[in-house]
C-alpha cells in the first residue's frame, strides 16, 4: 500500500513540475516541440476529457449527450454537412454545442463517429458528429430528457 501511494505521489509531483523543466527532457504531458512524439490523432490541441459521451437514456436507447452536464444532444434535420441552418431565433432555442477555439472535440467509449467542428457566423466553434452541427435544447432541464425530440429535430445516434 505505501509503495502504492509513493508510486502515486511521485507521478503527481513529476506531472506538477514537468511543463516548468526546460530543455529536451521528457516530460509528463505533450511538447509542442518538433520532436515531441505524434499523438494517435493529428490535432492541434485535444480537449482533456470528452466533449461527447454515449449513454443509453430510456426508451430512446443509446444516443449521444453533451458530456458537461448529460443533457441531450440534437441535429437540425434542415442541415447539410459542414453547415448550420438554424440561426437567429432557433438558436435561442437550440443552442450550438461548443468549444474554445483550439480545443478538439472528443468523445467517450461508444462515440463511433468522427468528431469535428464548424465556425459559426458569430465566430463560436460548434461540435459536429459524422459532419452534422450538434445542438442542445433549451428545456432539456436535466439529464435524460428529449424535450427536443421535434419534427425536424432528430436525437443522435452513435
Amino acid at each position: 500500500m505505501r509503495a502504492a501511494l509513493a508510486v502515486v505521489f511521485s507521478a503527481l509531483v513529476l506531472a506538477a513540475c514537468g511543463p516548468s523543466v526546460s530543455g529536451p527532457a521528457a516530460t509528463a504531458t505533450p511538447s509542442p516541440s518538433p520532436t515531441a512524439t505524434p499523438t494517435p490523432t493529428p490535432t492541434p490541441s485535444p480537449s482533456a476529457a470528452p466533449v461527447v459521451l454515449a449513454q443509453s437514456v430510456g426508451a430512446m436507447g443509446m444516443i449521444l449527450v453533451a458530456a458537461s452536464n448529460g443533457h441531450t444532444l440534437y441535429n437540425f434535420d434542415s442541415d447539410s454537412p459542414g453547415v448550420s441552418r438554424c440561426t437567429s431565433g432557433c438558436i435561442g432555442i437550440w443552442p450550438a454545442l461548443s468549444i474554445s477555439i483550439g480545443q478538439t472535440p472528443t468523445g467517450g467509449p461508444g462515440v463511433t463517429g468522427a468528431l469535428g467542428t464548424i465556425t459559426r457566423s458569430d465566430g463560436t466553434l460548434q461540435v459536429t458528429y459524422k459532419g452534422l452541427p450538434l445542438y442542445l435544447f433549451h428545456s432539456d432541464a436535466k439529464p435524460g430528457d428529449t424535450k427536443g425530440n421535434y419534427t425536424g429535430w432528430s436525437l443522435v445516434k452513435p
